[in-house]
């Protein structure tokens, strides 16, 4: 592997990791933002983010001088070999994704860019933005290839180092293996393939991943109404290869900064292309029913009745974050549930241990309690929404004590139902009925 002079824009989870983890294997990168507070305090290897691995990263580069941070785009892509665009693309008008800035970067860059230069759109993007990014630019001398990331928030430094597969998609094979040549340094098998490929190949993993979690909360309320377990029907199905285990376990919804935008963009596009996509539609469908039925249940722990108003019921939730792991609240299924909780009328205190130094501001939503106890103070019932695992330590005593109701909802099955029992509080899980028959 040759060193390259790499440049990344946009420093968020995809291209901070990105930028860090390349320097980590001998390139010169400059990451480039335009928030000029992000850059200073990157600058002195302070990251905002909650991510394992990734403040280390970022501070063994810098002090290698191998990575440095700038908030001047043009002059971090000036005699740059290969330009990542790491952009964000959020769910647009009609579902579509919002290529804006994707845009705007390739109208700042395209005079400066040096010839013979590989400009790689890392962003999810949809089918053509290759295309549309290459015109934009209006460089015959430069090409543009898609890389698509497949990053998991809480694991995105490992997941970078230790891919289990890299997608390049371009039109011109010396742009492909300049790209290839950047990942050498890992052990991962390379699919390379042309941009339109490579770009739905993103659509279509999250669409994926976003299917087996509705079929498993679909799942998990069929065992719940048969008097099954969702933990030993999924084990059961997962062993099989052809099946897997990832992604089967329920929870209160799917989320985060991925699936629901991209599985959105992916049904804007086939709809546009003429092609029907019902399996795509009742995926996202089924998302939403699946959390308006957690709340049904919750408010019938209260007393009310269905779509009835929890006006006066105050909840306690543990966690908001999209996944454990994380501070990440972008597109949160907890965030989700918590507003058609106060859609309804509930008061709603929150805990969660990642937001206990940045508090943002949700106060429109819920208020932030400190620690777990004081969020159940009069509540009638806790909701957990974040499969934290600190949240099974919890002095369930203490809590039990603050409340006013005794129902516990667990919604990560992520709890013993022993300790609870002895604080004199019900567990109610999710998939799994309180009088289904267990093996001993």
């Amino acid at each position: 592997m040759s060193a390259r002079h790499v440049a990344v824009i946009g420093t968020g989870y995809v291209g901070l990791t990105t930028g860090a983890c390349l320097a980590s294997l001998g390139h010169s990168v400059v990451c480039a933002d335009a928030d000029p507070r992000k850059v200073e305090r990157l600058r002195e290897a302070r990251v905002d983010i909650l991510e394992p691995g990734l403040p280390e990263t970022v501070r063994d580069a810098l002090e290698a001088g191998r990575l440095e941070f700038t908030g001047d785009t043009a002059a971090a892509v000036a005699g740059a070999d290969v330009v990542f665009l790491c952009l964000p693309t959020p769910m647009g008008a009609g579902g579509a994704a919002d290529l804006a800035a994707v845009e705007a970067v390739a109208g700042q860059i395209r005079e400066v860019l040096r010839p013979g230069c590989v400009v790689v759109n890392k962003s999810t993007v949809p089918v053509g933005t290759c295309e549309r990014v290459a015109a934009l630019l209006g460089r015959a001398d430069v090409t543009v290839v898609s890389n698509p990331e497949f990053l998991r928030e809480g694991r995105a430094v490992h997941d970078f180092l230790h891919p289990d597969r890299i997608v390049i998609g371009a039109a011109d094979r010396d742009a492909a293996r300049q790209l290839a040549d950047l990942y050498s340094a890992l052990d991962a098998p390379l699919v390379l393939t042309d941009p339109a490929s490579a770009e739905l190949t993103k659509y279509a993993a999250n669409f994926f991943l976003a299917m087996k979690l509705s079929f498993a909360n679909n799942l998990a309320t069929l065992c719940e109404r048969l008097g099954a377990d969702i933990a030993d029907v999924t084990e059961g199905i997962g062993r099989d290869p052809r099946i897997g285990s990832a992604f089967l376990r329920p929870g209160p919804g799917w989320g985060g900064s991925c699936l629901p935008k991209d599985t959105h963009a992916l049904l804007t596009v086939s709809e546009r292309s003429g092609v029907d996509f019902p399996l795509l539609r009742a995926t996202i469908d089924t998302n939403v029913t699946h959390q308006r039925q957690l709340v049904e249940r919750v408010a019938a722990a209260c007393g009310r009745d269905e779509g009835a108003s929890l006006d006066g019921v105050r909840l306690a939730l543990y966690g908001l974050t999209f996944k454990a792991g994380t501070s990440d609240l972008r597109d949160s299924p907890a965030l989700a549930v918590a507003r058609l909780l106060r859609d309804r009328g509930a008061e709603l205190v929150a805990y969660d241990p990642a937001l206990r130094e940045e508090r943002p501001d949700l106060s429109d939503l819920v208020e932030l309690a400190e620690d777990p106890v004081r969020a159940a103070e009069g509540a009638a019932a806790c909701v957990v929404l974040t499969e934290w695992p600190e949240l099974r330590d919890l002095d369930w005593a203490a809590i039990a004590a603050r409340m006013t109701g005794h129902e516990v909802y667990d919604f990560r099955n992520l709890l013993d139902a022993d300790p609870l029992a002895r604080a004199g509080l019900t567990l109610q899980g999710i998939g799994r009925a309180s009088t289904a028959a267990r093996m001993v």
